[in-house]
């Protein structure tokens, strides 16, 4: 039987939206059993079949885009073209690995490695896990959601997602279109609280989580006593460098776009910024002139918002909590610095900011810019390293080959050279966290829809042989010989090495 129900409300006005089911485990259990029921069939159809249904559904999803991405508005309070931006991503997936899946998936027949095996063909076979369980969070609930479960359906994976239950509602929706076209029965969205996630962990054949680092570990664990794998991808607290001879206004303005879009409420969020001295002032000032003309507030379905609502009120008394402590410590506020209602808080520039204060080491996931002055290149790749986080970063120099010396010097898994965010878009690049930001990642081109299958090895003759000298029964002849063969197999020098077994 399934618990009470979970009521979603708007962060904008409180009002609420819908009633969604919290499933109990046995709920759970049944749904993943039917899913792993139906797999086989869908495994069957094959890439090209299994490609088409994808493209029925890429056209579902561009026809109901407003529709979700009204939901979205409503669920998370984001501004409206971040709401408008997200269910376009789904269908980018779609295109990417519909169009590669044949030769990202396809066998692979490798020359033999020694003689022992010359006579075998020798396959390696890309078999989809069975039930992939995709656990996403409540930033960006149907981006972060599809860009995981699409490229496992595309596998040949069914697919259960658990959305959060604070934004299930557009990812509901978005499941129940694969329905609408009349897909296989292969694709569930499964909706609850926390108990609901552990759950699913306990029923599928990989998880793939996007949220916190505390939650993330207790999946780790979950996953490892049941031996299944996991991906995870969790905080983050990425560090924007500029140097001298950056372009001062693009990088101010790239900044305050890192650091506010979406509230600040995105995984490669800008979380702080070292300038090097030469341009700091100037850096600054271009930074408080930016976020001066920011509007921000409660949402509008239109144009009218750049800083939208953030979706969790918990979030926001972070922010606050982490303005207070700098504030403390001796950081300034040069614009912002207070919290407009619940869910709610003003894009904040901090200044005169160091790494005792927590906005600099723990993720704050929010409005906010802490701005460091640094000595030189050096010290700032330093403070940027000096975190338990490594999800990405950036640089700003108009010297490339600058910039990616420097890129290697950075522990963090991508780096933008005078860009923010952009990663996220670049499908044939791997997306994924060094250090406390997680495990795995997703895209990464062949890497993003074989992280989904399991790998099987098939051997077969090329031509009969006569004889299996190494079977049963052993006899001295014939294990003398094999013996011999075996290490003369195994030397580069044939000849010196069987003069040195026969004495000859």
């Amino acid at each position: 039987m399934e618990a009470t129900g979970i009521d979603v409300r708007s962060p904008v006005d409180d009002r609420l939206l819908a009633s969604v089911d919290n499933a109990d485990a046995a709920t759970v259990a049944r749904i993943v059993a039917n899913l792993r029921a139906a797999q086989p069939e869908w495994e069957a159809l094959g890439v090209a079949e299994r490609s088409r249904w994808l493209h029925l559904y890429r056209d579902w999803l561009l026809d109901h885009a407003d529709d979700l991405a009204r939901l979205l508005q409503e669920e998370t309070g984001k501004a409206w073209p971040e709401s408008r931006a997200e269910p376009a991503y789904p269908v980018h997936v779609i295109n990417y690995y519909t169009k590669h899946a044949a030769r990202f998936l396809a066998a692979e027949s490798p020359r033999p490695a020694s003689i022992l095996v010359a006579n075998k063909r020798q396959e390696r076979l890309l078999r989809p896990y069975p039930v992939v369980g995709v656990i996403s969070p409540w930033n960006f609930p149907l981006a972060l959601a599809m860009m995981d479960a699409l490229p496992a359906l595309i596998a040949g994976a069914a697919v259960a997602i658990k959305p959060s239950e604070l934004t299930p509602l557009a990812t509901r929706a978005a499941v129940a279109g694969w329905r609408e076209i009349g897909a296989p029965d292969i694709f569930a969205c499964v909706t609850g609280a926390g108990e609901t996630g552990a759950a699913l962990v306990d029923e599928v054949d990989f998880v793939q989580f996007t949220g916190s680092e505390r939650t993330g570990r207790r999946i780790a664990e979950r996953a490892g006593a049941r031996l299944i794998p996991c991906g995870l991808e969790l905080g983050g607290k990425d560090a924007m460098i500029v140097l001298a001879d950056a372009d001062i206004e693009r990088a101010a303005r790239g900044a305050v776009f890192g650091a506010l879009y979406n509230a600040g409420q995105t995984c490669v969020s800008v979380e702080r910024v070292y300038v090097v001295a030469e341009v700091y002032d100037r850096f600054v000032d271009a930074v408080v002139a930016e976020v001066g003309r920011l509007r921000h507030g409660a949402v509008t379905p239109d144009y009218g918002i750049d800083v939208g609502a953030m979706t969790v009120a918990q979030q926001a008394e972070i922010v606050a909590e982490h303005v207070a402590d700098a504030r403390e410590r001796g950081a300034r506020v040069l614009i912002g610095g207070s919290r407009r209602g619940e869910h709610y808080y003003e894009p904040t520039v901090l200044v005169d900011v160091d790494h005792s204060m927590t906005c600099m080491r723990a993720e704050t996931f929010g409005p906010l810019l802490p701005i460091m002055k640094a000595n030189d290149v050096d010290e700032a790749i330093r403070l940027a390293n000096d975190s338990p986080y490594g999800l990405s970063a950036s640089i700003w120099t108009r010297d490339r080959a600058l910039a990616r010396r420097q890129a290697q010097r950075l522990e963090v898994g991508a780096v933008n050279v005078n860009d923010v965010i952009v990663n996220l878009l670049a499908l044939p690049l791997p997306h994924g966290g060094w250090k406390a930001s997680g495990l795995g990642a997703r895209n990464g081109g062949p890497y993003g829809i074989r992280k989904y299958c399991r790998s099987q090895a098939v051997l077969s003759d090329r031509f009969p042989l006569p004889l299996t000298p190494h079977w049963f029964p052993y006899k001295r002849g014939n294990a003398e010989r094999f013996a011999r063969f075996m290490r003369t197999a195994g030397t580069r020098d044939v000849r010196r090495r069987w003069r040195a077994i026969t004495g000859r």
